[in-house]
Order: C-alpha cells, then structure tokens, then sequence
C-alpha cells in the first residue's frame, strides 16, 4: 500500500480474472474462451499492409466496424458503440448513466465485475437474489433504480432470460436503463438488439471475445438509440480517443462478416456442450440447463467441487471453482473441443471411481 494510493484505490476489491497458467499439454476450460480459432479471414486481412499502417493512428470510430455491426443487427451505424472489450464498455456505461443517478440492481450470483464497477464509480448497489433454482427472474426486479444490469445468459449458471421477459421489463420501467449483457447470447440465446430501435431504456453490450474467438483482441461494442450512444461517445473521448487498434479493427469487421463460419463454429460448441452434459449427468452430476459456451455442474455427494477441480488440475485439466456462498458446490466449465471434452470425461468418470 502506497501513501500515495487514493480513498478508491486503497479500499476498492478488483475484479480477480481467470487464471492464464502457462503449462504445456494443459487443457484450458476455465475461463470461456473458443475452442476453435477465429474465421480464417481474420488471418488474410492482417497482411503487410495492414502492419505497415500501424505507424497511423487508427480510426477513433472504427467507422467499418461500426458499419458492419449495423448492417448484422439491421440497426442504423449511430446505433453502435465500440470498445477494448465489453469490459471497457461496460466501465464507460457506468460513467456515463449510473454515477451519481442512483443504485443499480444485478443479480447476486453473476458477472464479478459489476460490483467492482460500482465501487469505483460509487454506484449503490442492490443485488437481486436468483431464484432458488438459479434462474434469474426479471419480475424480482422492482425497486426504484437508476439502472440494471444483467447477463444474459447468466454467468456463471449459464442459464437465460427469455426475450419477452426482458421486452416486459423495459415496459413497465420506462425510466430505468436496463444493460443486458450478451457475451454468451450467440450459443443459445436471443438477443436483445431487436429491442433496441423501439425502446430508449435499453443497452445491449456484446464482445467478439466467445463465439467469434477474438478474446486476445479485445473487441466489445453496444447497442442503443443514438442518445445513449452519444453518452458513450462522450465518456470514451475524454478518456481514450483510440480504443481499437488497426489490427483488431480489421479483423472484427471481417469475423463478423464471415457469418457462415461464425455459425458452424457455434453450432459445434452447443452439440459438444449438449453431448458433455448428458455424459455428466450419468455420472451423476447436476447440471444446469445452459444457453452459454460453458456449463455450471455439481458433481455427485462422492467428491466435493472443490477437490474435484484440485484433481482435475493434477491431470492439466483446468476448470474454475467458485468459493463463494450457494455455489461452493459447483464448477464451471468451458465447453472444449470434442476431443478435450472426451479426455475431461474419462478422467472425471476415472476419479469418481476412485473416490
């Protein structure tokens, strides 16, 4: 602790990420990423040229991308917001229309990075329980509240919140900005971008980080009426005029061109997920229902989560482990490839045996 550390920075708890451990042969299932690489054309377009470029600035408003992004959602381009990651993005919308307006509810089990968020901008916050079956019910959602925010699919339950019941909420709370926050909708769910044009209350915010495999690109964007888009504008502008680089600009715009990849690859995820988690539940677990690219499981009463996460790491298989109340029991894992997921589960069905 520095003498120089201000009130914020000496009492604030960061947001802890996924661990990155570099250990050959490890099968990473820990912290969401693709299984499979990004369109082949993300590779074409970071050519000789586009390296040579990188001596010029890039363009503020990733004008082509923004473009992109509004013709696949069929929204107009002033609609569209872009960002370093959907974490960015969400840091900036919280700058931008929750400081200083009053508290934001978000459900008690979800995304870590919302409570985070809300003590470095002095937000009150109200967590909203989940249901005792970990769904998240948006009919919960009633006290007064200058936003909220959730993500849907839940992380890390993987569970989501149907279209209507969100188009219901924005209805009866006019006056409340709701951010619903997709990072995982391509793999199940129903995107609230259809909601935007009609509704000036809501936020949709995405990352090119899961399903269009560009998590070390660091792409995020939002959805909204010009209005709140120009909210975020102003934020990012008085703080980093150049968010997106050359090279992460040119290859989202062609992963979200290349739509046929962008679906298959999706489409093998759900089947992988679908296959590993009824080879789960014969084994015993409890699996949740998912519409993510991970699943939340409790292992059968022979072995406790946390030690099945500890023996799975001995094998260089690496799961995540929450320690926290009401899910201390369960784990999340990152749907793999076919053939990750076929060691995962003969390694798991090889433990169960032994314990």
């Amino acid at each position: 602790m520095s003498k120089f550390w201000s009130d914020v920075v000496r009492e604030i708890e960061p947001y802890v990420p996924g661990e990155q451990p570099k250990i050959a042969g490890l099968i990473k299932l820990n912290t969401n990423e693709s299984p499979y690489p990004p369109s082949p054309e993300v590779a074409k377009t970071i050519d000789r040229d586009a390296v040579d470029q990188l001596r010029l600035y890039p363009d503020p408003n990733a004008s082509e991308l923004s473009q992109a992004l509004a013709d696949y959602y069929q929204l107009d381009v002033g609609q569209v917001f872009v960002g370093n990651g959907s974490d960015e993005v969400l840091a900036q919308l919280f700058m931008a229309f929750l400081q200083g307006r009053g508290t934001v509810l978000y459900p008690d089990i979800s995304y870590s990075f919302y409570p985070v968020y809300c003590q470095l901008f002095g937000v009150p916050a109200k967590p909203i329980p989940l249901r005792e079956d970990f769904s998240l019910a948006l009919a919960d959602y009633s006290t007064e509240a200058a936003g909220i925010i959730f993500p849907n699919p839940n992380a890390p339950t993987g569970m989501g919140v149907a279209l209507d019941e969100i188009e219901q909420l924005l209805k009866a709370r006019p006056d409340t900005l709701v951010v619903v926050d997709e990072a995982y909708i391509d793999f199940g769910g129903e995107s609230a971008a259809s909601l935007v044009s009609r509704y000036d209350n809501v936020l949709v915010v995405q990352t090119f980080s899961k399903s269009r495999a560009l998590a070390g690109m660091r792409v995020g964007f939002a959805l909204g009426q010009r209005s709140l888009i120009e909210g975020l504008e102003r934020v990012k502008n008085s703080f980093n005029s150049y968010p997106l680089d050359r090279l992460a600009q040119r290859a989202a715009t062609v992963a979200i061109q290349d739509d046929d990849y962008f679906k298959a690859s999706c489409a093998k995820v759900v089947a992988t997920r679908d296959r590993m988690t009824s080879r789960l539940e014969a084994l015993g677990f409890t699996v949740l229902p998912s519409q993510a690219n991970f699943i939340f499981a409790k292992p059968p009463a022979a072995v406790s989560a946390e030690t099945l996460a500890a023996q799975l790491r001995e094998h260089k298989i690496l799961v995540r482990y929450f320690n926290r109340e009401r899910i201390s029991d369960y784990l999340r894992i990152t749907v793999g490839t076919d053939e990750q997921i076929g060691t995962l589960l003969a390694v798991v069905e090889s433990l169960l045996k032994g314990a």
